[in-house]
């Protein structure tokens, strides 16, 4: 059997080693992988297949297939044939990678191209979804057909956020599935931090910065190019960063930016480190940033939403902070959004007052936010968020804002959720009811009587 890894990120790049070295990927025939650059801008990204420092994990496989030899000059997210060219272009793939007639596809992303487009070229592959960070804690945000769904055995994914299980083909209702959902398939922390760790390369600069002085790593994210927050927003989150860095005493503050944004950014960055008297160093080089934090044994990292903070965390024990994330949970729209998730759980670790430290906690907190973003996809956490939320609901005095914080009252109004805001007089006048208005059903109520008064009265006269 051929195993075929669709992949687009170093972090699903290492999770899929860490899953061959543990063993949770049985031994098949060849391995190939397919890698593929997912950025919206290519040029501002290099692809998994021509970084030096994943020479290593790419070891792990017996040949590379570049999917942009195939594609270019079209972009793999563009990548979207008709229906009626699926048969062909299968047949033209599995003759040019020379694949066998039993196939197993391991993708990350099965929601879009070009994951998705290879689920349909090949209809009898068995599928096993690599989890792609914090996304993979959220539900399939899209329905896939019954015919892709049913084929899903099973999700590994980076036990990033231990004792918390993420939500994607997790259970019945997801893309119209009655079964029980795919198999979760954790790879332990000691396993994704030794694959990580063989990511590392040598670096000059991040050597000398390791000198002992007390440092704490800035993460940006570019949150404007997202169209989250404007472009001063980002600016006032980053200063945030600054200041929050400040609480741990720090000496030395260094800012890995993220590759697209503007050089505005980091200048705001700059000045806001000089007026609280510490030394700023920017760092640009491709060391992520688990090792950056590692390398300069950090006492701290700082980040919007970044999937590095949980993973920093749990992989190599350095405390995590984060700015904004309250404000761009307002933000995400709409609900379904699907970095709702990841912000929660950033949201939820790094709040100072937060409740959902336990991992039963988060989990249900995970889980009820899940269904609100997706109540049919999802359907089947509706307890769990009942549960949730008429807890909040119980002391609506202290629980009000803890409530809103993660759930929009529109939203729970519609899906009939415990702690919606009450409906007006005139709201419930207007509601409808099976598609109909109540001031429309009233009308017709008094219509119907008058007719059947007219027919009985002249029933009564004879005529």
């Amino acid at each position: 059997m051929t195993q075929l890894f669709a992949l687009h990120s170093a972090y699903g790049l290492a999770t899929a080693a860490a899953a061959l070295d543990e063993g949770l990927i049985e031994p098949g025939g060849e391995r190939i992988l397919v890698p593929f650059n997912s950025a919206r801008v290519p040029e501002t990204s290099i692809a998994i297949d021509a970084q030096p420092s994943l020479a290593t994990l790419r070891a792990r496989f017996d040949r590379i297939e570049p999917l942009e030899e195939i594609l270019s000059p079209l972009h793999p997210s563009s990548w979207d044939p008709a229906e009626a060219d699926l048969p062909i272009l299968s047949r033209l793939l599995s003759r040019g990678w020379s694949l066998d007639d039993e196939l197993e596809l391991f993708v990350q992303s099965p929601q879009v191209a070009p994951a998705r487009t290879l689920l349909s070229l090949f209809p009898h592959a068995r599928i096993t979804i690599i989890g792609d960070g914090l996304m993979t804690y959220s539900p399939i945000r899209v329905q896939l057909p019954r015919t892709v769904v049913e084929r899903i055995g099973r999700v590994i994914y980076a036990d990033v956020v231990p004792g918390v299980t993420p939500l994607v083909f997790a259970g019945p209702g997801e893309g119209g599935m009655d079964g029980g959902g795919a198999e979760r398939m954790p790879v332990p922390p000691a396993a994704f931090r030794k694959a990580l760790t063989e990511t590392g390369t040598a670096d000059a600069r991040l050597d000398a910065l390791a000198d002992g002085t007390p440092t704490v790593l800035v993460l940006g994210q570019y949150l404007a190019a997202l169209g989250l927050v404007s472009v001063d927003e980002e600016i006032s989150m980053q200063r945030a960063m600054i200041d929050r860095a400040m609480t741990w005493d720090a000496r030395r503050v260094v800012f890995k930016p993220h590759p697209s944004a503007p050089p505005s950014v980091t200048d705001a960055v700059r000045a806001q480190a000089e007026r609280r008297g510490t030394e700023f160093v920017e760092y640009r080089g491709a060391e992520p940033a688990e090792l950056v934090a590692e390398r300069l044994n950090v006492k701290g990292v700082v980040a919007g939403f970044s999937t590095a903070l949980p993973t920093v965390q749990t992989l190599f024990h350095h405390p995590i902070a984060s700015a904004g994330t309250e404000m761009v949970l307002r933000r995400l729209m709409p609900f379904e959004n699907s970095n709702r998730v990841p912000v929660t759980i950033v949201d939820a670790v790094t709040r100072a007052d937060s409740p959902y430290r336990d991992p039963a906690k988060l989990q249900l907190l995970i889980d009820a936010v899940g269904f609100v973003m997706q109540p049919e996809i999802a359907r089947h956490l509706r307890p769990r968020a009942e549960k949730l939320l008429a807890a909040l609901d119980s002391d609506a005095s202290r629980n009000t804002a803890e409530r809103d914080r993660y759930f929009d009252p529109a939203r729970l109004a519609a899906l009939g959720l415990p702690g919606a805001p009450r409906e007006g007089m005139a709201r419930r006048v207007l509601r409808s009811v099976g598609g109909v208005g109540r001031v429309e059903e009233f009308r017709l109520t008094i219509s119907g009587a008058r007719r059947r008064t007219a027919r009985a009265w002249k029933a009564i006269r004879g005529r």
